[in-house]
């Protein structure tokens, strides 16, 4: 029997290439190896989004992106998180076992504070409770994380073996399964691919924009001149040039340090590649937009099938703390 997987992310809206690359790509492979669940966590959103007025365009516009990229719902459970209000149940009840201080010293709180000094909301300091919900709600066994989440999902393990302890046994402790989510930077050269930082290329964008879009990238900062030496390994464009034309990976470095090609060359063959590459994708991607209708049924239907494992835990929480 396969074991059972839970992922989520935050509706961001359209994905770029380094949800892409960094996510995406992995939770497809995953489906052929696990049962899988995917989230779009909106409520999480709310903690630092004070403006909602695109939280629901911007699922519909991620689900879209995650179904052109291959997430398949006949394989994996696909739902939004606040359609299965179990889980805010849940929160509430694991917030009663889940020591303050094991909250107030998660380092993304105290980041998170730093960036929104305007809105330190309860819901900033109980993020990792829901967390835990999100994965114990529906008893998922694993967990994809990079070594950056490790002390997130050590938390939640936390937590879990806190219930156990007190009400008997009840959740798995979520494994972590190690997954190498590559760090992909942004236009700017300097920080994390990321939409709030508007360094980031949109999967969907049209050919052109994505050859627009890739002029603008910084690229070596030494090379001053197009008959200068470049140096590929510290150019962002040549990282990218890894995942979208591996097999001349030797080939652009050499030409780059001999001056062969410019930056500006070495752009242009990365925008060709990138748009080679998410043709299929982004021909998906139109084909589903036209049946948003679909759309609607396939997170009604995921709603359906996490509600049935939802109500079953939930049940099963309240008898053991002596609710019913």
């Amino acid at each position: 029997m396969k074991r059972r997987i839970f992922s989520g992310a935050r509706p961001t809206g359209r994905q770029h290439l380094g949800n892409y690359l960094g996510a995406l790509q992995n939770w497809v492979k995953l489906q052929d190896d696990y049962h899988c669940i995917y989230c779009v966590v909106d409520v999480h959103a709310l903690t630092s989004l004070e403006d909602t007025g695109e939280l629901q365009k911007n699922i519909h516009e991620m689900l879209l992106d995650w179904l052109a990229a291959g997430l398949d719902p006949q394989r994996s459970i696909l739902f939004v998180q606040s359609h299965v209000p179990e889980v805010m149940q849940l929160h509430t009840l694991l917030s009663m076992v889940t020591p303050l201080n094991w909250l107030l010293r998660v380092p993304t709180f105290k980041e998170k504070v730093k960036l929104q000094p305007q809105n330190i909301n309860y819901g900033l300091v109980g993020y990792p409770v829901l967390m835990t919900a999100d994965i114990v709600l529906y008893k998922a066994e694993v967990v994809p994380v990079g070594e950056d989440q490790l002390p997130h999902l050590e938390l939640a393990r936390a937590i879990a073996r806190r219930f156990n302890n007190l009400f008997g046994n009840t959740f798995p402790e979520p494994e972590a399964k190690l997954t190498s989510f590559p760090l992909i930077l942004g236009l700017d050269g300097k920080e994390k691919m990321s939409k709030q930082r508007g360094n980031d290329i949109e999967l969907a964008l049209s050919d052109e924009e994505t050859v627009e879009k890739v002029m603008t990238a910084v690229t070596d900062p030494a090379r001053q001149y197009r008959h200068d030496p470049g140096h590929p390994e510290i150019c962002n464009i040549y990282a990218l040039h890894r995942y979208f034309n591996p097999l001349k990976l030797n080939d652009i470095a050499g030409e780059c340090r001999s001056a062969a090609i410019g930056c500006v060359d070495c752009k242009t063959l990365l925008a060709e590649n990138i748009n080679r590459t998410l043709k299929p994708f982004r021909e998906r991607r139109a084909t589903l937009a036209d049946k948003p209708k679909y759309i609607t049924d396939v997170l009604a239907d995921g709603a359906k099938q996490a509600s049935v494992i939802a109500r079953k835990t939930i049940k099963e929480v309240k008898q053991k703390m002596g609710l019913i």
